[in-house]
């Protein structure tokens, strides 16, 4: 069976790990979802994550998650904002700011995914995928 948004999966395998408690997780491999993954690390909302291929010559990102000295989870929430059903795009310069600039926001935009702090400082707009702080 087909999945429908694999982005909204991803994210639900994230908040899962870090109520779990894991170390980390693996998920199917897409170019958006590693894109993703690399937005966190440089946010340093994950620890790291890299790629494993299992016997079906199926990739998998394995991101692994990250705690605070006292084993609280860094990611306090992580929502998808944009739908499947209901798209949410922002113009130039208009990148939403979480939580006052304490969380970010990813964003889809022309020049690749990028957070809003990056997308405000090349001046694009693009669709919200999702919030994390």
């Amino acid at each position: 069976m087909s999945m429908t948004d694999p982005i909204a999966d991803f994210l639900t395998r994230i908040r899962n790990g870090l109520s779990a408690q894991k170390r980390w997780i693996d998920v199917p491999s897409s170019s958006l979802k590693k894109r993703i993954s690399l937005v966190l690390k440089e946010e340093s909302y994950i620890q790291d994550y890299f790629f494993i291929s299992n016997d079906d010559k199926k990739e998998l990102i394995r991101v692994f998650l990250k705690y605070d000295y006292k084993g609280d989870s860094v990611i306090e929430s992580i929502k998808r904002i944009s739908k499947p059903g209901l798209r949410v795009y922002v113009g130039s310069n208009e990148a939403p700011r979480v939580l006052d600039g304490l969380g970010i926001s990813i964003l889809s935009t022309s020049r690749g995914v990028l957070s809003n702090k990056k997308a405000n400082q090349l001046g694009v707009g693009g669709e919200i995928l999702c919030e994390v702080y």
